[in-house]
């Protein structure tokens, strides 16, 4: 299928893109399964105590069970003694399972969001960037004139020399590349824009 592409005088054209990836069947449960899947492996789990065997130290009967007139113990490493192990403490990631994602998932949560992006006008084109762009003003004021304010923009590694620095502290705005983004990022971002050559490139996952 052939899919508008403009230049930033907004001069255009048209690129011939895959069908199973610009007019795919939209899957909003396997979308929504992705989303849940990548949301639990993000969240962090960092907090860990340490039980009663992971303390390092002797086992031995720290006195004589009868005769001292201390209560009963067995070892110092027991939660009630200063030291010893915590009881019921977080786990950390030991306790959390990371959900997989299989290739299949991925490429069609991806094909599923950039179809419904394309249908609802969310889906922008440019010709790659060929020239340099080095003030983030100038990047802006072309972002503006598109109507591109909340986007995730995919750039091509010639495309990404160009304009990086120029867009990097422009806020709503994310760069990445063809093979560094989820559906999670589809997402976030009202607007998802492409490069001529990201498209080629994003292809190729396909």
């Amino acid at each position: 299928m052939k899919i508008d592409k403009i230049n930033i005088d907004g001069k255009k054209n048209s690129i011939e893109v895959l069908d199973k990836i610009f007019s795919a069947k939209i899957n909003n449960q396997l979308v929504s399964n992705v989303i849940y899947k990548i949301n639990a492996n993000y969240k962090g789990r960092k907090a860990k105590t340490k039980q009663r065997n992971e303390i390092s130290g002797s086992t031995a009967k720290i006195w004589a069970q009868k005769g001292t007139g201390n209560a009963r113990h067995s070892s110092r490493k027991a939660p009630i003694f200063v030291g010893g192990g915590v009881a019921h403490g977080p786990k950390g990631e030991s306790n959390y399972k990371i959900r997989k994602l299989n290739k299949s998932e991925k490429k069609h949560s991806l094909a599923s969001l950039i179809t419904e992006k394309k249908i609802n006008n969310n889906v922008i084109i440019f010709s790659d960037f060929s020239s340099k762009i080095n003030k983030t003003k100038e990047m802006n004021s072309i972002l503006v004139k598109f109507g591109i304010f909340n986007g995730l923009i995919v750039l091509d590694k010639k495309s990404k020399e160009n304009v990086y620095k120029a867009l990097r502290n422009i806020p709503n705005i994310k760069t990445t590349t063809a093979n560094h983004f989820s559906a999670y990022d589809i997402v976030k971002y009202k607007k998802l824009v492409f490069t001529e050559s990201s498209v080629k490139e994003l292809e190729k996952r396909f």
